[in-house]
């Protein structure tokens, strides 16, 4: 296995330009599935999510091609196979979301109950119920789920939870359902208007994406087109909070800045200066921090995929800072390894209480799950001494050659082999 290996202490300081979005590339390239027709697929960055589910994709039938471009072209006539099985899909959750395509094209699915991070137990049950709305039948057994319906149709669905996935899922099947289909109490994070913007160049009927309650009418068949995927802001948001933790000056380039508002909002309220000019946030410490208080909520309240690289930030910053963590129920699994760097945090059931100390010391820790990893990264960057990341292949699940971006910045970062 690959470690990281990160010597802190170093003020980082540059420009950085962030990809496409990991969490809208994978729905993106599962809605695919809904037409016969060659699309192409741009800004997509290289990463052993986005690999799974090629792999998952091209089992079902699907060809795909990379044109050495960061853009991959794919085509799903070839299409016959209704069946994704565990051991493509045990790794990545968003594997689920082949669900509602096969369902939608084929009349069938039968999809391996997901796994990836350990972060929770994040029941399918939202996806199954309003795939049932749409007229499917659904059976589970043997670590199996199968949905059936030939002819889905439009219907009422209120969701009890703005799930990002069963959103997805229940737009890329009533795309092609009969009749009209409204959501409610969807989700409405950027991802999800990428995925619908992608599928209307495909001449799906979509409409009240980024809202609340999401139309969609639908139709007989999609065709062709060219779509290019909106820039990653959790990865944008990593880097400005590299930056701040470091007490450097990092420009991160290539942003949409309405998607990063919860975040940047926070980083301000912390006393962090951010400039946006254009396409592109700085983030820089004009003076000393502040603590937070933070509770993670479905967009456009602050993201959970932010909250593991915040407590790395209020780590170091003065006084009591926390963070309360409402959309998975085992997110705080970064704690203990902080703690071992120096950190002062405690846990009372949902919320971290942080008490900010002067400093971290290097130490050998363990990543266990993606955003984790990210945040045992920033804890590297600002501490004294050789900080050690085992299992550091959860965190090329989502970050691009993130070592290497780092050092651009000034970090002294290597990877190394166990």
């Amino acid at each position: 296995m690959d470690a990281f290996i990160i010597r802190g202490s170093r003020a980082l300081k540059g420009k950085v330009k962030v990809r496409g979005a990991k969490n809208a590339v994978l729905p993106i390239m599962a809605a695919a599935l809904l037409t016969d027709e060659r699309c192409t697929i741009e800004n997509i960055p290289t990463l052993r999510d986005i690999v799974t589910m090629g792999k998952v994709l091209k089992h079902l039938g699907m060809a795909i091609e990379d044109n050495g471009n960061g853009a991959l072209v794919v085509d799903s006539s070839g299409l016959a196979n209704h069946i994704a099985p565990y051991e493509l899909v045990r790794t990545m959750r968003a594997s689920v979301l082949v669900m509602g395509p096969l369902l939608a094209r084929l009349g069938k699915a039968k999809v391996a109950l997901p796994g990836g991070c350990a972060i929770g137990l994040r029941p399918i049950d939202i996806h199954l119920k309003g795939l049932e709305a749409l007229g499917a039948k659904i059976k589970i057994g043997r670590g199996y789920v199968e949905v059936s319906g030939k002819k889905l149709h439009g219907a009422e669905i209120r969701l009890s939870y703005p799930s990002v996935g069963a959103t997805e899922n229940l737009i890329m099947a009533a795309a092609l359902a009969g009749g009209k289909t409204v959501i409610d109490n969807a989700a409405r994070e950027p991802e999800i208007q990428d995925l619908a913007k992608f599928l209307r160049s495909l001449g799906a009927k979509i409409e009240g994406e980024g809202t609340s309650r999401i139309s969609i009418e639908g139709v007989q068949r999609l065709g062709s087109a060219t779509h290019c995927v909106t820039p990653d802001r959790i990865e944008a948001g990593t880097y400005l909070a590299a930056g701040a933790i470091t007490g450097g000056r990092v420009t991160v380039e290539g942003v949409v800045e309405e998607h990063l508002k919860p975040v940047s909002l926070k980083l301000a309220e912390a006393g962090v200066n951010i400039e946006v000019d254009g396409s592109s946030i700085t983030a820089s410490i004009p003076g000393r921090m502040r603590p937070l208080n933070i509770r993670t909520m479905p967009y456009p309240g602050f993201p959970t995929d932010m909250q593991a690289q915040f407590m790395a930030l209020m780590t170091v910053t003065p006084g009591i800072s926390s963070i309360t963590e409402t959309v998975f129920e085992n997110r705080f699994m970064q704690v203990a390894e902080l703690n071992r760097m120096g950190a002062d945090i405690r846990i009372e059931h949902n919320t971290a209480i942080i008490n900010g100390v002067n400093n971290l010391s290097g130490a050998e820790v363990m990543a266990s799950d993606l955003r984790a990893s990210a945040a045992l990264v920033l804890a590297g960057l600002v501490a004294r001494g050789e900080t050690h990341i085992s299992r550091i292949y959860h965190i090329d699940r989502g970050y691009e050659q993130i070592e290497c971006k780092l050092r651009d910045l000034g970090a002294d970062i290597e990877r190394v082999k166990e």
